[in-house]
């Protein structure tokens, strides 16, 4: 029987679990293969060759070689652990919540770049930069929505075409703006910048995702309503978005 042959590509280790006895099956979102599971005997020992790479989160160069539907780890180089969260609770259980998200919206086997880019990008923010918890999560909820062909409309009232409704309020089932005069019912309300800041999310650049600033109740108003559409949208709830609540 022929070889398989020797497969090398990046990618983030978006969940792990442990078998009984050394090894791990990770879930690895790659740039050429997609989200695949892969194998890695021995990774649970103290000597093991694949260290930190196969921890979750951790960025790295994989050595892999495929049987049927399984990837095998041959060895692991890593890139970028985003050490900045490690230290800090709040922000690591934020970002395994965003690998759970992007997880959950990653089709599998399918290289999907854009998701791959907007984690990496989310986890840097986090990190490296700093930038705010609070802030991060619901432009990356809502930029990974939009990613994963969930994007709200929101650059008028989907009733009376007013650019900036009065009393703006978002439909998180049926993914649209409109004013609360307008009728419908239900809807998360919003307020000037907290609509001002969805449309920078959903429209702006994605190099600057994280540049915007919102004081307290217009996020805890942005934060509210990207929650409600992520789960009128992917009918699914998330521990870890559980967990990192538990925390703060």
């Amino acid at each position: 029987m022929a070889a398989s042959p020797i497969i090398v590509d990046r990618g983030i280790v978006l969940r792990e679990t442990e078998t009984q006895e050394t090894d791990k099956v990770l879930t690895l979102l790659t740039w050429e293969l997609g989200k695949i599971p892969v194998l890695a005997r021995g990774a649970r020992r103290k000597q093991s060759k694949f260290g930190a790479a196969a921890q979750p989160l951790a960025y790295s160069e994989w050595t892999l070689h495929q049987r049927k539907d399984w990837h095998f780890a041959g060895d692991a180089s890593t890139q970028e652990l985003f050490s900045g969260l490690r230290g800090d609770l709040a922000a690591l259980a934020l970002g395994c919540y965003m690998a759970e998200l992007t997880e959950a919206a990653a089709p599998d086997a399918v290289p999907v770049p854009e998701l791959l880019r907007h984690l990496l990008n989310g986890l840097y923010a986090l990190s490296t930069l700093h930038k705010p918890p609070a802030l991060v999560k619901p432009a990356f909820e809502l930029r990974l929505l939009c990613l994963a062909g969930y994007e709200p409309l929101a650059d008028a009232c989907a009733l009376c075409g007013k650019e900036d409704p009065e009393e703006p309020v978002v439909d998180t089932v049926q993914g649209v703006l409109r004013c609360r005069g307008c009728g419908g019912g239900g809807g998360r309300p919003l307020c000037p910048d907290s609509l001002a800041a969805l449309r920078h999310i959903v429209y702006g650049d994605p190099k600057r995702l994280y540049a915007f600033r919102l004081g307290e109740e217009p996020l805890r108003r942005l934060t509210a309503a990207s929650e409600a559409f992520l789960y009128a949208q992917l009918e699914r709830g998330f521990g870890t978005l559980d967990f990192y609540k538990s925390i703060l």
